[in-house]
């Protein structure tokens, strides 16, 4: 039987000179000392034609090889912390007493936001499943519907004290929709870097401990289903590649255009990608094009 669940808001020493010369230098702003790696410099090349920063980090998990661009670099996440927060879900679902999936969430006008293709179908009615909710969230990126299953994790609080305990200490998230996309520049709310962001897909996707394979499973189903990303790192990547992948955007001032993606090559173990681009003025379609690009970077590298 389904039930409703309830949500709530809410020293040594030594001489002076020797000292002096031990002293740690003052770290310089990245943004201004940053100097491409080798490997880095054709997504250098794609940053200085859109403008702002781009951040990669693709990682051949069968080779242990990586490639990036300011990896770890902070850039607002927008709508790419969605599939890392289902997980959330499915993770508290795995134990008895928790919100399981075929709960009811109730929700009324209060809670509608801009972009809502999935809950709006359902205000009427008033209420969505928790799968409902988190299939909405990762597939086709509503927003109210990621904003209800973060009141089941006790706020962006509570998600972020999830991602600590799973060992992802740098991925934070302080609001909530539509607030977490502003993106201001040197900003840390609502950020990860591309390399955390990384490691934390790999860990929740690929390895056992924060989910176990059903929830592994049903959670890459939906991130291969996704809607919202077919321009962006799929559209780079040979046809015959398995990829699941979520999105972000912001359209505020200093835009962000965001992508995170696990890739299956036919017969090898899979690639993880995450790319983001911040504060870049070009048209979106040229943002979308230079995820492509990235992509297709990657793919030749390890295809």
């Amino acid at each position: 039987m389904q039930r409703s669940v309830e949500l709530t808001r809410r020293a040594t020493l030594v001489g002076g000179a020797a000292l002096a010369a031990c002293a740690p230098m003052a770290p310089a702003d990245p943004r201004e000392s940053y100097v491409p790696p080798p490997d880095d410099q054709r997504f250098a090349a794609i940053e200085a034609r859109i403008g702002g920063r781009v951040g990669v980090a693709a990682w051949n998990t069968g080779t242990d090889a990586w490639l990036g661009h300011r990896r770890n670099e902070a850039f607002a996440m927008c709508s790419t912390f969605k599939w890392a927060l289902t997980a959330a879900v499915l993770h508290t679902a795995q134990r008895a007493g928790g919100p399981q999936l075929n709960e009811i969430v109730c929700y009324n006008q209060s809670d509608m936001l801009s972009h809502a293709p999935v809950t709006s179908q359902h205000l009427e009615r008033g209420w969505m499943t928790v799968e409902e909710l988190c299939a909405a969230a990762v597939i086709t990126s509503d927003n109210p519907a990621a904003n209800l299953l973060l009141e089941l994790q006790f706020g962006p609080e509570g998600f972020t004290r999830f991602l600590r305990a799973n060992g992802d200490g740098v991925t934070r998230l302080d609001r909530t929709e539509l607030a977490l996309n502003e993106n201001l520049p040197g900003d840390p709310r609502d950020t990860t870097t591309p390399d955390a962001m990384a490691r934390t897909l790999k860990r929740f996707l690929l390895e056992d401990g924060v989910l176990n394979a059903a929830s592994r499973e049903k959670l890459t189903g939906w991130m291969e289903t996704s809607t919202t990303g077919l321009s962006r790192l799929r559209a780079g990547l040979p046809a015959g590649w398995r990829v699941g992948d979520k999105t972000g955007t912001s359209t505020a001032e200093h835009n962000a255009t965001n992508d995170v993606a696990i890739a299956w090559p036919p017969g090898r173990a899979p690639i993880i990608i995450t790319s983001y681009l911040s504060e870049s003025m070009v048209e979106l379609d040229a943002r979308n094009a230079a995820h492509a690009e990235i992509a297709r970077i990657i793919a030749g590298e390890w295809a």
